[in-house]
Formats: C-alpha cells, sequence, structure tokens
C-alpha cells in the first residue's frame, strides 16, 4: 500500500487548492513545500521592520473572491478576511484619473458622454452573466458552457488587441488609459491577440466583486488553506526541496506544483523524450522589479481620488502603456514604465504601527534582467505624487533574480508561470484535452503553466485533482 493516495509538491494556492479537492474526496494527501512556510505567490513578510508586514509577491486577488474553486472553500471559517476598498481601482493620469467604480453605471458617468456609453455598452452584457461568463472562462474546457451566448461575445471582442478595441470604443485619455491598464496585466504587447480579453476579465471582476485585499497580507490566504486542508486531514511539510520524484513519499498519484523547467528537472529521464521537447519549448514571459517601501505617510497624491483605491496602475495614456510594454517585449527597459502599485495600510491598520504606511509596486522587465528599476518607479509615482520621495522611510527593492529566488516558479522573474499569449493560451504546457497530465503513470501538473493560467484563484490545482479523480476513481 502507498503512504498516501496523493503527494503535491508546491504548497502554492494551486498545489494546496489540489490538495483540498483530493481530500475532500477522502484521499489520503500530503503536500511538501521547498520554502519555509507555505503560500508561494501569496506569502507576506517583515521585509524591512519589525512589525510592518509587506506582501512578498501578489497583493490584490479580484480572483481570490471570484473564482469557483475559492468560492467554494469556507476560507472565511479559517481565519480569512477580505478587505474591499472604497474603489477597485485608479488609473492615473497627468490631467486626473480614471476609476472603476463597483458599479458599472458610476464607472460611466465618471468617464462621461460618448466614453461612459460606450462602457457601459461594453460591460453591461457581461456583467449580465455574471459569474456563469467568469467560471467558464476559468474552466476553459468545460462543455457544454453555462452561458453561451455571453461566452460568444466575450470572445468576439476578447479575442483580439487591448489597443485596438480602446482606440475604437473610447475617444478620451481617461478611458482608453483605464482599459490599458487592466489589459497591461496580460504582460504581452497590447497590439497582441487576445489582450483585450484580459482587460474585459479584470474590469468585469471589479464590477462583479471588486479588487480586495486580505486583512494581514496574502499570507492570511495561504493560512487559510492550509487550515482547511489540514482539518480534512491533510498535511503539510514545508523546508524540504524536491530534486527528484524518487524522494516523494510513495503515493498512487503525484501533482507538481511546478512549471515545465523544474518538472523537467524533478521527473528527469521518467519523461517520454517527445513530451520533454515539448515541455522544452515552453515559453517563459517578461520579469518583473518589484519595490516595496515603508512611509512615514501616505502617498501625497496629485487627485485625492488615488488614495480611495489599493489599487493604482501608473502609466498616463493609453499610447504610454503601450510604448512601455512594446518596449519590454523587445528586451528593452522603459524609462516610464507602466507599474502597478498597491496602498494597503490606507485600508488595513494591521499591517503596521499607527503612522507608518506602506506601499507595494512593481513595472515589467525582461526575462533575467538584473536593472534596477526602482529609481524609474518611483519617477512614475512622483509624477502623479510630487512629493512621494520625501515620505520614503525605507525601500526594498527585488529584481528578477530575486523572484526567482523567492519562488523557483517565477523562472526570470516571470510571476506568470510562462506567457500566455494565443498560442500559451491553446497549448499550455502543450496541445492536448488533458493538460494536467503526463504521459507518465500517476504524474500530473497543477502550477500556472497548466490552464487557466497565472492568477491566485487556484483553478489550475481544482482542475487537475478533478482530472485525478476522474483517473483514479
Amino acid at each position: 500500500m502507498p503512504e498516501f493516495d496523493a503527494v503535491v509538491v508546491g504548497a502554492g494556492p494551486n498545489g494546496l487548492v489540489a490538495a483540498i479537492t483530493l481530500a475532500r474526496a477522502g484521499r489520503r494527501v500530503h503536500v511538501i513545500e521547498a520554502a519555509d512556510q507555505p503560500g508561494g505567490g501569496t506569502r507576506s513578510a517583515e521585509l524591512m521592520r519589525a512589525g510592518v508586514i509587506h506582501d512578498v509577491c501578489s497583493a490584490i486577488h479580484p480572483l481570490g473572491v471570484g473564482s469557483p474553486a475559492l468560492r467554494d472553500l469556507p476560507l472565511e471559517e479559517h481565519g480569512l478576511r477580505w478587505i474591499h476598498p472604497e474603489i477597485p481601482l485608479a488609473h492615473a493620469l497627468d490631467n486626473g484619473v480614471a476609476l472603476l467604480h463597483r458599479s458599472i453605471d458610476a464607472t460611466a458617468d465618471g468617464l462621461g458622454g460618448s466614453d461612459g456609453d460606450a462602457y457601459r455598452k461594453l460591460f453591461e452584457p457581461l456583467a449580465r452573466a455574471g459569474f456563469d461568463l467568469t467560471d467558464g472562462l476559468l474552466a476553459p474546457l468545460t462543455l457544454p458552457p453555462r452561458h453561451p451566448v455571453a461566452l460568444a461575445r466575450y470572445g468576439l471582442v476578447g479575442i483580439g488587441p487591448a489597443e485596438r478595441l480602446a482606440r475604437r470604443r473610447f475617444s478620451t485619455d481617461a478611458a482608453q488609459g483605464l482599459f490599458a491598464g487592466l489589459a497591461a496585466h496580460s504582460i504581452l504587447s497590447l497590439t497582441a491577440p487576445v489582450t483585450a480579453g484580459y482587460g474585459l476579465m479584470l474590469g468585469l471582476l471589479g464590477h462583479l466583486v471588486g479588487w480586495p485585499m486580505a486583512e494581514g497580507g496574502s499570507q492570511s490566504i495561504a493560512n487559510s488553506l492550509v487550515s482547511v486542508f489540514e482539518s480534512l486531514g491533510g498535511t503539510v511539510e514545508c523546508g524540504h526541496v524536491v530534486e527528484s520524484l524518487d524522494e516523494l513519499p510513495t503515493a498512487r498519484a503525484v501533482l507538481l506544483d511546478l512549471t515545465p523547467l523544474q518538472v523537467i528537472d524533478v521527473a528527469g529521464d521518467r519523461l517520454p523524450s517527445r513530451y520533454r521537447r515539448s515541455l522544452e519549448r515552453f515559453r517563459y514571459g517578461p520579469g518583473i522589479c518589484k519595490v516595496d517601501w515603508v512611509l512615514n505617510e501616505p502617498i501625497p497624491w496629485s487627485d485625492p481620488n488615488c488614495a480611495r483605491s489599493a489599487t493604482v496602475h501608473l502609466g498616463g495614456t493609453l499610447a504610454e502603456v503601450v510604448a512601455a510594454e512594446d518596449a519590454v517585449q523587445k528586451g528593452r527597459h522603459p524609462d516610464r514604465p507602466f507599474v502597478l502599485l498597491a496602498q494597503q495600510t490606507l485600508f488595513d491598520s494591521t499591517r503596521a504601527p499607527t503612522g507608518t504606511h506602506t506601499a507595494w509596486a512593481y513595472c515589467h522587465v525582461p526575462n533575467g534582467s538584473s536593472v534596477d528599476m526602482s529609481q524609474h518607479i518611483e519617477s512614475q509615482i512622483a509624477r502623479f505624487a510630487p512629493g512621494f520621495r520625501d515620505v520614503i522611510a525605507e525601500r526594498h527593492v527585488m529584481l528578477t533574480a530575486d523572484m526567482e529566488s523567492h519562488d523557483a516558479n517565477y523562472v526570470g522573474g516571470d510571476i506568470g508561470g510562462g506567457v500566455a499569449d494565443l498560442r500559451q493560451f491553446v497549448a499550455r504546457p502543450t496541445l492536448g484535452l488533458h493538460p494536467w497530465r503526463t504521459p507518465v503513470d500517476g504524474l500530473w501538473m497543477c502550477s500556472s503553466s497548466t490552464p487557466p493560467g497565472a492568477g491566485v484563484h487556484g483553478m489550475c490545482g481544482l482542475l487537475a485533482a478533478q482530472d485525478v479523480l476522474k483517473v483514479q476513481r
């Protein structure tokens, strides 16, 4: 008899959701994590000062409340509390700010005129489909779709480039910039196919569930997942770097919350040569340069509306965001990068002592970059918040190598588990109806390098575990 029904390697959100899914089905499951604490991209730490908590990677989690994998779990009963800022998202401009409200009408009214009408026309049909649409997008191989008309409408618009959609639908810098910032989360050129779909999905989630954060830091998400798992009888072992499948406890199924590069290293000669070559062709995307700050005061925004949201996009106009992301795709470092910023302590006082604030931001850089972009990032912030540098007490910078050291899945600083363009949207990591399943008997992948891709949603783990249960009834 094997020691376990399943062993999961990697205690990120996907690995933990996979483990929970199997444990709920009555399986004996053990999770092994290389780091000293579970969480992967949802870890928090005192990076500079005792008592001041920073999110080491992910910070804002629309998919945390929008994903069916996580909505189905009693995470609140296990200590997780979501904090919803007044405004899900602010996009700063030189002459003001564009706000994404929970209400489509409020967002459209803020954009005004024909752009407000165009915004309603774009998002209202999608919002009426609600979770039937977003759940279908997060489970791309589910047939038949629960809301085929809405899915078809989304696909017709979302399959195209974000830049084209923004220019055709909107005329003002506010509306165009707001959509560009949403789509830039794709970490692709905004002239590339499917980038419009990223903008639609993230905007829709803002209206359906908001863009919340976890009280006390993103580590709270991982801790609640572990608590649910352990309540089902599962066990977690941290501080164990798995270098070979041979060192794992015996199990009927092994699920790897690893990207193709690590799967090749761990599985070695067990992988058939053809499948191994397919994994070797898997492409990783740009990396990030990330900065955390301890601040003596909140960020002094020129437009105080920026302080109403925990998330602020700093890139200016559509043309500027497109130029910044294109530069990264071409292997360059933009002077004016598109910056994604979170200001958590404005809404979560548990993260720092009274009178102390934090900020978190990153920009995209070429994969494996060793360039410190912190001054460029700070210049972009100061552009919309003059005096920002005057409130900085300390800073902590993570280059691409630091990101990979934090989590081996972040190859070259790629936080998305691989390029998510049209080609790798269809074949992720390889082409097939069961992309989580490898040719090795009893071996599955469940990382963000499998469908539906990056994000703290747990769906890669859920879908992989469901495939295990189909095969091993």
